[in-house]
């Protein structure tokens, strides 16, 4: 990671991070979206196990990867301050705190999988699909964690095109076991769509390889100390990220459940009306990962920034990449606007559905951009390892403003399902105004220090 002075040298190092962390978060959608479409092509059973599995599992991923992504801010700002043993003790304590996750998450699924699975009085075929799945996925939590661990210190260190370069090997991998383990190809059993959880798992520990040696050998990560004094351990060290870390993993907990309520209420609706909104709610998931990856990369640099006392240029970072954010989700907002028909024509041939989704999807273009808004200006807080106040800001947003408006306007107003719309968009542009002023404060009540730069 480089200094900078200048607006237009943020912005390029900002793009320099943001680029490879988009590929990557594009890479591991890819994996959902491999299990999803080829277990549709075993068997229409499979592929709603599959969609089960994944909606029980996605909450619960999101939530511990929110906690385990607090190594790098905290990370990123020990680097900052060239504090490279700290790096090490936080990145080490980050992996204790990932295997006592995993143990527990396996723990927890063996009491109450079935019984979750029971009550939604699904098929017998499609339950045992999901169940099957999810016990596949289960063998891969300990490298996935760990991995997400080790990923967040290479991007503390600003070397996100590393990570890039794993997904991008790893997806053939990935796509190779999926086929071999739900058709049973080459001697492999064939499982259908629990196939896909044991294909995943396993692409996982060879993630989880690739990076662990990455770390180990390859300059400037093994520089770092990381897997030394293993033995060593401080619940202190643990301590501090899970006081980061629970909070950004509750706030990504609830806003994802917050969408699968809102998938709930809606389910009293048409079939028309649910294909459609989880049409456009599809379309704008993947745009979002434009966001969440200037987030990612906001995080990292406010977080160097803060570490190394140049608050000047940690304000401006935080600015420009909300900046950033808005103007890129008004211009890929726009677009799909401009195309809704054509977007929406690539989910269904129905005419119904069709036109449902692109009415949705125009309402999709305010929810982006308050959604940007509220992304963007969390991730400088959590650069500046701001955390619980912001998350009560978005637990508020989520639960109190977005659902009651949105079940308000639905069912009160007239307007259905496009109420939910609404109710999103208020509450997400809710989120971001008050997180917006959260940040003025921090900036200017805690870190107003005078910077001061070398003079060579």
């Amino acid at each position: 990671m480089n200094q900078t002075y200048t607006i237009k040298e943020k912005t390029k190092q900002i793009f320099v991070l943001l680029i490879p962390i988009l590929i990557t978060q594009l890479g591991m959608f890819s994996m959902v979206f491999f299990n999803t479409i080829m277990s549709g092509k075993y068997n229409s059973s499979d592929l709603a196990g599959v969609a089960i599995g994944s909606s029980i599992w996605s909450p619960i991923f999101n939530g511990i990867s929110g906690i385990l992504l607090a190594v790098s801010p905290i990370a990123a700002q020990r680097f900052g301050e060239k504090k490279s043993n700290e790096v090490s003790a936080v990145v080490r304590h980050g992996i204790y705190l990932s295997v006592f996750i995993a143990l527990a998450v396996i723990i927890l699924g063996f009491f109450f999988l079935n019984p979750i699975l029971n009550k939604m009085a699904l098929p017998a075929r499609v339950e045992k699909t999901a169940f099957d799945y999810l016990v596949g996925l289960s063998f891969g939590l300990l490298p996935l964690f760990i991995f997400n661990v080790l990923r967040s210190f290479i991007y503390a260190l600003g070397k996100t095109r590393v990570v890039m370069v794993i997904m991008l090997m790893s997806l053939p991998v990935n796509f190779f076991l999926n086929y071999a383990f739900i058709f049973g190809k080459f001697g492999l059993p064939e499982l259908g769509g629990a196939g896909a959880g044991f294909a995943t798992s396993i692409t996982y520990w060879i993630i989880m390889g690739m990076t662990w040696f990455i770390v180990k050998t390859q300059d400037p990560f093994s520089s770092y100390p990381v897997f030394a004094n293993m033995r060593e351990f401080s619940w202190e060290k643990c301590k501090e990220i899970l006081q980061i870390g629970v909070p950004m993993g509750l706030s990504t907990f609830f806003e994802t459940s917050m969408f699968a309520v809102v998938t709930i209420l809606l389910s009293k609706y048409s079939v028309t009306t649910i294909a459609a909104y989880q049409s456009a709610l599809n379309i704008v998931s993947f745009l979002y990962m434009i966001p969440i990856s200037i987030s990612t990369a906001l995080t990292v640099l406010v977080g160097y920034e803060v570490g190394a006392r140049h608050y000047k240029d940690a304000k401006q970072y935080s600015w420009l990449g909300v900046l950033l954010a808005i103007l890129i989700a008004t211009g890929t907002g726009v677009l799909v606007v401009i195309f809704r028909y054509q977007v929406a024509g690539l989910y269904s041939n129905e005419t119904a559905v069709i036109n449902l989704t692109a009415n949705f999807l125009i309402f999709a273009l305010f929810f982006q951009i308050s959604d940007a808004i509220q992304a963007t200006a969390q991730a400088a807080l959590r650069g500046y390892k701001d955390v619980n106040l912001a998350f009560i800001m978005t637990l508020i947003a989520y639960w109190l403003i977005c659902l009651p408006v949105g079940y308000l306007l639905a069912h009160f107003a007239g307007l259905g399902a496009r109420g939910y719309w609404l109710g999103l968009t208020i509450g997400l542009l809710a989120a971001g105004i008050a997180l917006s002023i959260r940040l003025i404060y921090i900036q200017k009540r805690k870190f107003t220090h005078i910077q001061v730069k070398e003079v060579v």
